[in-house]
C-alpha cells in the first residue's frame, strides 16, 4: 500500500474536547500520509485512489502513549501490593539493572517492540535504562516497528542501588553525550528525549547540567512529578529551596517551554502552585490512572488540569501500569474520573467519554504536532478494529460502538494499523 489511498468503514475521531463525529461506512482520505478529511460521500478528486473497503469495521485514529517503561515490560503485573518507592526499590531497580546484559536487553525490548506494534498506540514516549547500549537496541527495534516515538536514556546518579546507579553527574552528562552522538542521524520515526528519572535519583548538579543540555540541543524532557507523597516529601528534603516539586524542576530549567514541552508524568498531588507552573512552561501531564490505582499512589484531578488549560494525556505507565493496552488506559482513567468526584470532590465533575477519547487520541497527540484526529491536514494515524464479535440484540451508533469496545475491549481486534500513512500492521 502507497500514502495515498481511501479507508471506508465507520470512522470515529475527535472534533473538540467534547464532540465525537462519526461516519456509517464514510470514506476517509490519505495523501501522503496526511488526512484531508472524512466524508460521507466521497469527493471527486479523490476518487481515482485506491480504496479498501473494511465494511462495517470501525476506524478510528491512532492512539499516543505518553508515558511508558519499556524495560519494565517483562514484569507488567507484578508487586502491585508495594507502593511507589518500595516498589521502585523491590522490583524497578532490580530488573533495569539487568539491562547492562546486551543479549537480556535485547530479548526483552523485542516482546516490548512486538507489543507496541500490535497494540492501539501509534506514538509513544518511552524511557528506557541508563545503559547506552541497551538504550540504542530499544531505539533500534523501535524504529523497526514504524511506531512513532520518542525514546529516553535515563539519568540517574544517587539512590538507584547496586549496578542502577551512574558513578556522578559528570558521568551522568557524558553518557548522554557520547548515546546523542552514536544515535546522531540513525533514525527516521524515533527521536531521543532526555530523561532524568526523577529528582529523587537525580544530584543537583546532574538536574543543572541536563537543563543546559536540554538548552543548547533543542532537546524535551520528560520525567515524574507529585506522584506519591512520600516522594513529594523525599524531595522537599532533598530541593530545601524549592517551594513546589514542580519549582525544583524549575529551579534547574528542565521544566522546558511551549516550543521544548516537558512531559511529566502523574502530578497526583499538583496542587494550584504547581498547575500554575506547569500551564507558564506549555508542559504536558502523562495521566497514569492505572499506574496510580495499582501503587495506590491517588487518583490526580485531571478535570481541574483540563479547566486550567493544562494541556494532558495518556499513559500506560507500564509496569506499574499493567498493560499496554490503551483502551484499558482510558477505561480506567473513566473509573477514576467518577470516583475522584464521588469520593474526594463532589465539585469536580467526572470526564466523559468524549474527553477521555479525545486524550488518548488527539490530546496526546497533540505533543507529536497535528495527530490524533482525522481532521484535514493532520497527519495519518488510524486503527481498524472488528468488533463484530461483541454480539449484541441493539442497533447501535458508532459512538455506541466506540465506547462499547472501551469498555469491553477482549473482543476487539485490530485488523489494520497506520502510521503517517504506512501500515504498519495487518
Amino acid at each position: 500500500m502507497n500514502e495515498s489511498f481511501v479507508l471506508r468503514g465507520g470512522i470515529a475521531f475527535s472534533e473538540s474536547e467534547k464532540r465525537i463525529t462519526t461516519y456509517y461506512r464514510g470514506y476517509l482520505v490519505c495523501v501522503d500520509g496526511i488526512c484531508k478529511g472524512a466524508f460521507t460521500e466521497l469527493p471527486e478528486q479523490y476518487r481515482g485512489l485506491q480504496l479498501y473497503d473494511y465494511g462495517e469495521r470501525l476506524i478510528i485514529p491512532g492512539m499516543t502513549d505518553l508515558h511508558v517503561h519499556a524495560p519494565q515490560y517483562t514484569f507488567r503485573g507484578i508487586g502491585m501490593d508495594e507502593e511507589l518507592l518500595e516498589w521502585l526499590t523491590t522490583y524497578t531497580f532490580p530488573e533495569e539493572a539487568k539491562y547492562s546484559d546486551m543479549e537480556y536487553a535485547k530479548k526483552a525490548y523485542g516482546y516490548f517492540a512486538e507489543d507496541l506494534r500490535r497494540c492501539f498506540t501509534t506514538r509513544a514516549v518511552v524511557f528506557g535504562t541508563m545503559h547506552n547500549e541497551a538504550t540504542i537496541n530499544l531505539m533500534d527495534q523501535l524504529e523497526d516497528t514504524g511506531v512513532i516515538t520518542y525514546v529516553g536514556k535515563v539519568n540517574m546518579d544517587r539512590n538507584g542501588g547496586e549496578g542502577l546507579q551512574e558513578e556522578s553527574a559528570e558521568a551522568s552528562l557524558q553518557a548522554t553525550l557520547d548515546w546523542l552522538q552514536a544515535i546522531e542521524g540513525r533514525y527516521k520515526n524515533t527521536k531521543p528525549i532526555l530523561t532524568p528519572r526523577f529528582i529523587p535519583s537525580c544530584s543537583d548538579d546532574l538536574m543543572r547540567g541536563l537543563g543546559k543540555l536540554s538548552a543548547e540541543r533543542d532537546l524535551r524532557i520528560q520525567s515524574h512529578l507529585s506522584e506519591n507523597q512520600s516522594e513529594v516529601a523525599w524531595v522537599k528534603e532533598l530541593v530545601p529551596e524549592s517551594t513546589s516539586y514542580a519549582n525544583a524542576y524549575e529551579l534547574f530549567d528542565t521544566m522546558g517551554s511551549a516550543e521544548l514541552p516537558t512531559i511529566m508524568a502523574h502530578c497526583v498531588y499538583s496542587g494550584e502552585e504547581e498547575m500554575s507552573i506547569l500551564k507558564k512552561h506549555g508542559a504536558y501531564i502523562a495521566h497514569c490512572a492505572d499506574s496510580n490505582m495499582n501503587l495506590t499512589s491517588g487518583i490526580a484531578p485531571i478535570r481541574k488540569f483540563l479547566d486550567a488549560g493544562i494541556k494532558v494525556g495518556l499513559g500506560t505507565d507500564v509496569a506499574a501500569g499493567s498493560s499496554m493496552n490503551m483502551l484499558k488506559t482510558m477505561l480506567i482513567t473513566l473509573q477514576a474520573s467518577k470516583m475522584y468526584y464521588r469520593l474526594v470532590d463532589t465539585d469536580v465533575k467526572p470526564l466523559s467519554f468524549e474527553e477521555v477519547f479525545y486524550l488518548a487520541t488527539a490530546g496526546g497527540g497533540e505533543y507529536f504536532g497535528k495527530v490524533g484526529t482525522f481532521k484535514d491536514g493532520y497527519e495519518f494515524d488510524a486503527v481498524v478494529i472488528d468488533d463484530s464479535k461483541m454480539y449484541s440484540m441493539r442497533d447501535m451508533s458508532i459512538r455506541e460502538r466506540i465506547e462499547r469496545m472501551c469498555y469491553n475491549d477482549a473482543d476487539a481486534i485490530i485488523k489494520d494499523k497506520f502510521v503517517k500513512g504506512k501500515k504498519v500492521y495487518c
